[in-house]
C-alpha cells in the first residue's frame, strides 16, 4: 500500500511539473504572410496599419481565442480601406520577416497580458493615434468583441461616431456553448498539444461548422499554433469566463451604432445568451444568421453589414 502511495504521489508530481513546463514552452509559430505596411510594437500586443493617402475609411480589427488577424484579411482587402488589424498580447504576430516602427505613444497598459482589459487599451490606442480618416469601424470576432466593448467602456470618447461590428461576440452575461469543468480547464496544457497534433478531427468537427472553405480549414489548422505560450490561453480563457459574467450589459450605453452578429449554429459559444445578451444593446442591430458556425465572415461573408465608404 505505501508503495501504490508513493507512486501516485510520484505521478501527481511529475503531472504538475510537466503541466508547468507546458504552460511555459514557446509554442512554434505556424502562419506567417507577407506584409506591406506599419508594425507597432506595444508591450507585449502588436499593431499593423495598411493605410494611403486616398483612404477614406478605417477599419480596424480584433481576432479572437487562438486566431490571428489574417482571419479578416480577405474580407477587407480593398485598397481603399485603411485597415489596422490587433494582434492581442502574448500571440505570434503572423508576418514574415516583420520590421518594427517606433512610436512615442506606444506604451505598454496598466493590466495584465492576456485579459480583455489589456488588448482593449491596445485597441484604443490604435484609434487614438493611427486612424487617419473620420469614418471608422471596429470589428471584433469572438473574444475580440469583447475587447471591443471593454475599449468603448474604458475610452466611450473614441467611440462616440465608431461603427462596431461584433461578430460571434463574447458578450456581457454571455456563456460557452458548453460549460468546461475547472479540472478540464487546469488540463488545457495538455489538451493543447493533442490539438497541436491533429487541429481538425473527429472530436472537435462540430465546432468548426462547414469545411469546404479552404482558407477556411487553413486558419484553423494554425489555431493551436497562434499563441506564443499556453500559460497566456489559458489566462485568457479564465478571462473570458469572468468578463461575461462579472460584466453588466450597461457597458451596451458606450457604443452609439453597428450591429451584433449571432450565428444560429454556434459551438463555440452559446447563441441563445448572445442573443439575451445582444437584446440590451439599445443602439445596436442584432443580425442572425441562420446555417452559419462560429466563423460567420468565413462561412456567409455578405451577413457583415456593408461598408460605407465617406
Amino acid at each position: 500500500m505505501e508503495t501504490l502511495i508513493g507512486l501516485i504521489g510520484l505521478a501527481i508530481v511529475v503531472v504538475v511539473y510537466l503541466r508547468q513546463w507546458l504552460l511555459k514552452k514557446d509554442i512554434p509559430q505556424q502562419q506567417t504572410t507577407s506584409y506591406r505596411g506599419e508594425l507597432y510594437q506595444v508591450g507585449e500586443a502588436c499593431i499593423a496599419r495598411r493605410t494611403n493617402t486616398e483612404a477614406r475609411t478605417t477599419v480596424v480589427v480584433v481576432h479572437g481565442f487562438v486566431e490571428n488577424f489574417m482571419y479578416f484579411t480577405e474580407h477587407y482587402d480593398d485598397p481603399a480601406i485603411e485597415l489596422i488589424k490587433l494582434t492581442c498580447a502574448d500571440y505570434h504576430v503572423p508576418v514574415s520577416q516583420p520590421t518594427y516602427t517606433t512610436a512615442n505613444w506606444a506604451r505598454t497598459p496598466d493590466y495584465r497580458a492576456g485579459t480583455i482589459a489589456y488588448d482593449a487599451a491596445i485597441l484604443n490606442l490604435a484609434l487614438e493615434h493611427l486612424v487617419t480618416t473620420r469614418q471608422v469601424r471596429v470589428h471584433g470576432h469572438s473574444r475580440g468583441g469583447a475587447v471591443a466593448l471593454e475599449a468603448a467602456r474604458q475610452r466611450p470618447d473614441l467611440f462616440e461616431s465608431v461603427e462596431v461590428i461584433l461578430e460571434a461576440p463574447v458578450l456581457p452575461q454571455g456563456k460557452p456553448y458548453a460549460q468546461v469543468p475547472a479540472i478540464a480547464r487546469w488540463l488545457f496544457p495538455f489538451f493543447l498539444v493533442a490539438w497541436q497534433q491533429q487541429p481538425i478531427s473527429d472530436r472537435n468537427r462540430a465546432v468548426w461548422g462547414s469545411l469546404e472553405n479552404p482558407r477556411k480549414r487553413e486558419l484553423i489548422w494554425g489555431f493551436p499554433f497562434n499563441g506564443r505560450h499556453c500559460s497566456t490561453l489559458v489566462t485568457n480563457i479564465k478571462d473570458m469566463n469572468r468578463w461575461m459574467a462579472e460584466t453588466g450589459t450597461d457597458s451596451y450605453r458606450c457604443v452609439q451604432r453597428g450591429a451584433i452578429v449571432v450565428p444560429a449554429r454556434d459551438r463555440v459559444l452559446d447563441p441563445r445568451a448572445m442573443l439575451s445578451s445582444a437584446r440590451q444593446a439599445e443602439n445596436l442591430q442584432i443580425i442572425e444568421v441562420e446555417e452559419c458556425s462560429h466563423f460567420v465572415i468565413l462561412d456567409q461573408p455578405e451577413a457583415i453589414p456593408p461598408l460605407q465608404h465617406g
